[in-house]
């Protein structure tokens, strides 16, 4: 290869946005399996090596694009006078950004280094809300993620039938209303 290292061939440097970018559409179009440094850097017509200027490992490319995806989620939380609400608000988000990309949550799921940042910090979001209304706030927090794991991973069978999608998103709002119903009534 005689073309400089980290450059595109059309001399253009590749930027941490470029590579979380070309990740992401990676992950949605290929799964876990079709996100390899290589394959990355084939996308963006890039040597291998160039991506460790950006990222240090998969590892930390995954805790990058979930940081991205899941920003979202934490946005506008605060001190909250309502904190059932603040949990339907965050699952709700958290449910939609797991929806959108799927390959994502399971890539994280493949790599427990990956479980770091934005993600952790929702994780932790959750633990604490619930902790002010209930004994139990761990296995709550389990029960909670992992129905929105099920069902935002779910919603990837509706890809393209928007109708099934809106009707997915309701039926998952409807059964976290009613768990929260049934914490507060504990």
């Amino acid at each position: 290869m005689n073309r400089p290292r980290g450059r595109p061939a059309q001399g253009k440097g590749v930027t941490r946005d470029d590579i979380l970018d070309a990740a992401l559409t990676l992950l949605d179009e290929g799964g876990g399996q079709g996100l390899t440094m290589r394959a990355l850097a084939a996308r963006l017509g890039v040597t291998p090596m160039s991506l460790y200027h950006h990222v240090e490992d998969l590892a930390g490319l995954l805790r990058a694009l979930s940081d991205r995806v899941y920003a979202k989620v934490l946005q506008g939380v605060g001190r909250p006078a309502d904190h059932r609400a603040e949990i339907q608000r965050i699952l709700t988000r958290y449910h939609d950004a797991v929806g959108s990309h799927p390959q994502l949550t399971l890539a994280i799921f493949a790599e427990p280094l990956a479980f770091a940042g934005v993600s952790r910090d929702v994780t932790d979001r959750l633990t604490t809300l619930l902790g002010e209304i209930t004994a139990e706030p761990l296995p709550w927090r389990d029960i909670l993620i992992d129905h929105a794991h099920g069902s935002g991973l779910a919603l990837a069978s509706a890809a393209g039938n928007q109708r099934q999608a809106r009707l997915m998103k309701k039926q998952y709002r409807e059964a976290l209303a009613r768990l929260l119903d049934h914490l507060a009534a504990c």
